[in-house]
């Protein structure tokens, strides 16, 4: 019984053993490369799953480049997936890139690929032009009129400088760039308004697109509006200012004012009081000096006389002040 197993055991074996071969060999794949004209050995397959390389990323590509006449081995394309590219997106760029007789090599179109940029889409760009529509933009004329304006720029890609070359924002920041400048050059917001083209002249004559991936075909002003009236709102913002400067100083020189006031009313309650200690050493003065012979009673009466006299003319004086005042009033 048991000697009679042994041939099927073998047998099993004969074809576990076979399948893992078909399974770790990719003969499928090799067929399919035969079929196709395309010359892949078995150990170079092989190799491939030694190196932890998808054989059927490699081979069908390869097929793709071959049936498009492009020269390519297994070589180069491995050594590009190993770095860490797309290789189908590769072969597809070349393929486009040779359908419309673009200069491309293989080395520039996996440096591109490497760099992290679609190359596929920059050879689509740089056959069909790309249109880059930028914000609104906004800047004001030299007679204070706020102008807006949006711009269309038709780019094309340009392959030589897709790696290290600056991208979109670069162009649609560098067109807000002239759009400001050639607005706050303008004489009137009108001269805006009637010839927006100049603003397309302007910026295409800076060489906007100098150390960009793209090549510049043309500016196009899309829509140019009137936004606010900056140069009066900055004169109403300078009056207020003014005023308010105006009123600080003014409220300044009151507040000094009333401290110079304060002040002299300081100076004359210490007058007054010095007048009144001073007079009240006139009677010891006057009794010292009748004491000592000095002065006699008359003198005393003298003295008293010429008081009231001067009390006398300066209540008249009042009296007549106001009355001089009241007569003004009527």
């Amino acid at each position: 019984m048991i000697t009679a197993l042994i041939p099927l055991m073998i047998l099993g074996l004969i074809i576990l053993g076979v399948l893992l071969l078909f399974a770790f060999i990719p003969v499928g794949l090799w067929i399919s490369a035969l079929a196709s004209g395309v010359k892949v050995g078995l150990i170079t397959l092989v190799g491939m799953r030694l190196r932890r390389v998808p054989p059927a990323k490699i081979v069908h590509p390869l097929i793709k480049a071959v049936k498009a006449g492009l020269d390519l081995d297994t070589a180069k394309l491995e050594a590009h997936y190993l770095a860490g590219g797309n290789v189908d997106r590769v072969v597809d760029a070349l393929i486009a890139a040779e359908r419309a007789g673009i200069e491309l090599s293989f080395t520039r179109a996996a440096a591109i690929d490497l760099a992290g940029r679609d190359v596929k889409e920059a050879v689509t760009v740089s056959v069909t032009p790309k249109v880059i529509e930028t914000p609104i933009v906004a800047a004001m004329a030299k007679d204070g009129i706020q102008v807006k304006a949006t711009a269309r720029v038709t780019v094309r890609a340009n392959i030589e400088r897709l790696v290290g070359g600056a991208g979109e924002e670069t162009i649609i920041a560098r067109v807000g760039e002239g759009i400001v400048t050639t607005i706050g050059s303008s004489e009137s917001h009108k001269e805006v308004l009637e010839n927006p083209d100049k603003i397309s002249q302007n910026v295409l004559a800076k060489g906007l697109d100098a150390g960009t991936a793209f090549e510049i075909l043309s500016i196009d002003i899309a829509d140019v509006d009137v936004g606010k009236n900056i140069g009066a709102q900055l004169q109403m913002d300078q009056a207020e200012a003014d005023k308010n400067i105006a009123q600080a100083k003014a409220e300044e020189r009151r507040a000094m004012a009333v401290a110079r006031e304060q002040e002299m009313r300081a100076k004359v309650q210490e007058m007054r009081a010095k007048v009144v200690e001073a007079e009240a050493e006139v009677p010891k003065a006057m009794a010292e000096a009748m004491r000592a012979g000095n002065m006699g009673v008359m003198d005393y009466f003298n003295m008293k006389n010429i008081q009231a006299d001067t009390g006398m003319r300066d209540a008249i004086s009042q009296l007549t002040g106001k009355k001089e005042t009241s007569d003004d009033q009527e």
